[in-house]
């Protein structure tokens, strides 16, 4: 038997938002239905549940990282990403129960805020058993580094093996940043790239001392690998941005997420576009502000037509994990378009998830979720507010 909800506006994402429209869903959360509210009353559909809100289908959050779930609040804010990826390094724990403690709660705390599917990074085995038992959808980043051009064979091996133990979850080895492997390193993905058909991401201009380090070699990654003990004499800077560095050396048959873009300039974006036709661009704006204090120009991405996705990144450089809050600081900072926020918060992670057919939008046969999200609407604009209630 089909249950039927309606509310202030329905999101279907596919189409226009619709006043007071219904969705019918059956035992299972397949969504059997999507009508306006005049077609509902001509087909007689009775004990339709009516919330005030907005049902939305649920979240996709394309970039997160569960395994620093247990350093919520212990890295102190703006410090910049070199020394704040010197504080990860320091305080990543051992301890498997604290761990998988955090983790649980982290997941809990997703799916209490409606996101349905996470694209999450990982550079161990640990979560394993946490995805394979969530009612969330993991794709699972598992990420390579070195930046020492002879350990490329090696660290290649190394990732391939541990893909094996992630079986059967849905997993795709992929780059951690430019300045975390080398070109060595890259044309092994580039070749491994042949057998895989899973998406690839890659965090990108998370801040200007990476382009500083591939323009010029200066800035604090310098220092970074100084506290890491690696010897980088051998290198030679391009003369050019990391993005336009690294790019060419990417399997462009593969969809590809650059995750953060916070130092990306149109010029950036240009030569992607002719470089690579399976980008996405994935924003986390509440961590670019809790490590560098600055925002991606989001308004010049959105002129630019790029497939634009959202994440949270982790709970070491953000103070929870909600697509609801990326959104709504989105919405205050650029004043994006409640459609489009949506857009990119369900159907555009969905995509390049490649679990399109089953989430992202309200359509017949898909099993996306529902969200009830709270707004407020000022001069015929809506203005998101919280996750009510996770529908189903």
């Amino acid at each position: 038997m089909n249950s039927y909800f309606s509310a202030t506006y329905v999101y279907p994402i596919i189409g226009a938002p619709i006043k007071n429209g219904v969705i019918a869903v059956d035992p299972e959360g397949v969504i059997t239905g999507v009508f306006t509210p005049e077609v509902a009353e001509q087909m007689l559909i009775k004990d339709i549940v009516y919330y005030e809100g907005l049902l939305v289908p649920g979240f996709i959050n394309t970039h997160c990282h569960l395994e620093l779930s247990n350093l919520r609040g212990n890295i102190p804010q703006h410090t910049g990403l070199p020394e704040f990826v010197k504080s990860v390094i320091k305080l990543r724990t051992s301890d498997e129960y604290e761990l998988n403690l955090a983790m649980l709660r982290a997941d809990i705390e997703m799916y209490e805020n409606g996101i349905v599917a996470v694209g999450d990074i990982s550079n161990q085995l640990i979560s394993k058993s946490l995805k394979a038992n969530s009612p969330i959808y993991y794709h699972t980043f598992l990420e390579i580094m070195g930046f020492k051009p002879a350990l490329a064979i090696e660290a290649m091996e190394r990732a391939t093996q541990f893909k094996s133990e992630f079986h059967p979850l849905p997993v795709s080895i992929v780059p951690h940043a430019p300045y975390s492997v080398s070109v060595e390193l890259l044309r092994e993905l580039a070749q491994y790239a042949r057998f895989q058909d899973g998406p690839v991401s890659i965090h990108n201009q998370e801040t200007a001392d990476e382009n500083a380090f591939f323009e010029q070699k200066t800035g604090g990654f310098l220092s970074l690998f100084e506290f890491l003990g690696q010897d980088v004499s051998f290198y030679k800077p391009s003369g050019k941005t990391s993005l336009q560095t690294y790019l060419p050396f990417l399997s462009s048959h593969l969809k590809t997420l650059l995750v953060h873009n916070t130092y990306t300039s149109s010029a950036d974006v240009a030569y992607a576009k002719l470089t690579h036709p399976n980008l996405y661009w994935c924003l986390c704006p509440r961590a670019n502000l809790y490590i560098e204090n600055m925002l991606p120009d989001v308004n010049m991405l959105r002129a630019e037509n790029l497939k634009i996705t959202l994440g949270t990144d982790s709970l070491a450089s953000n103070d929870g994990l909600s697509i609801v809050s990326e959104m709504v600081l989105l919405q205050k900072r650029f004043d994006v378009p409640v459609e489009e926020l949506l857009q990119w918060a369900t159907f555009n992670g969905a995509e390049f998830l490649g679990i399109e057919k089953r989430f992202g939008s309200f359509e017949v046969g898909k099993q996306p979720g529902v969200n009830l999200v709270g707004f407020t609407e000022e001069k015929g604009k809506i203005i998101l507010g919280k996750v009510v209630q996770r529908i189903c």
